[in-house]
């Protein structure tokens, strides 16, 4: 890949695969789905981010590249990781760009060390269980790992992972990580907000509890600022 830089962070138990594109002064993170890699959640948006910003594409624990380790997929400590690696990379703050699993992870980045978060895009992600589809809890309770296979995820694994054996270990991983993000709904955000840096609040651009895109809206209709405002599309969807 021109133009790309690709490497590992040893952090808590891991050794995180990352890699950057493009340039910039305010770095912005994509992490991924669950199930997910670079390729499947971000291969089309990507090059377009890059184009203008310096963009930081991970791959989280047991994900793609990255090895998985013993420790239980929780949000708090993907999050935890995903600031290790902007630590090693000598990058102060940074804007998060989450998709599903990620923009749980990026969230809980954002609650945890707020200081090291410029702006939030969280994508189809909902602060409770109440904003999953009907039957959504009940289908990942059902899925096998066997069911993925075939599917652009498990085809991403077993060409990239170092060892492809273990997608079923990693499905089975993943069952529970959507029960540890417990948000009491706005309020830990805003409480949050007090922690950043005095004029430069976050911008949360979210879905609320539901894909806006999947239904043909753009993600900026339910666009809020780090106080509870709303944010008219005409400002865009993505982090500035």
């Amino acid at each position: 890949m021109i133009g790309v830089k690709q490497g590992y962070a040893p952090l808590d138990g891991i050794e995180m695969y990352y890699e950057t594109h493009g340039t910039g002064s305010n770095p912005v993170v994509l992490i991924h789905g669950a199930f997910s890699g670079i390729g499947t959640s971000f291969g089309t948006v990507l090059p377009l981010l890059a184009e203008t910003r310096q963009v930081i594409a991970v791959e989280l624990d047991g994900h793609a590249r990255t090895a998985g380790s013993d420790r239980p997929i929780r949000v708090e400590t993907l999050a935890s990781d995903v600031v290790g690696l902007l630590t090693h990379l000598g990058i102060e703050r940074a804007d998060l760009f989450g998709y599903s699993l990620g923009a749980g992870v990026a969230l809980q980045a954002a609650l945890d060390h707020p200081a090291r978060v410029r702006k939030l895009v969280l994508a189809s992600l909902g602060h409770t269980t109440e904003a999953m589809q009907p039957g959504m809890s009940e289908g990942m309770d059902m899925l096998q790992p066997e069911m993925l296979h075939g599917s652009p995820y498990h085809a991403e694994y077993v060409s990239l992972a170092p060892k492809q054996e273990e997608f079923p270990t990693r499905v089975v991983r993943e069952y529970g990580w959507s029960h540890s993000l417990h948000v009491d709904g706005e309020a830990r955000v805003r409480a949050a907000c007090l922690g950043t840096p005095a004029g430069q609040p976050w911008i949360i651009h979210a879905a609320e509890g539901v894909d806006a895109q999947a239904h043909g809206e753009p993600g900026a209709r339910n666009a809020r600022d780090c106080t509870g405002r709303p944010r008219g599309a005409s400002k865009g969807a993505g982090p500035q």
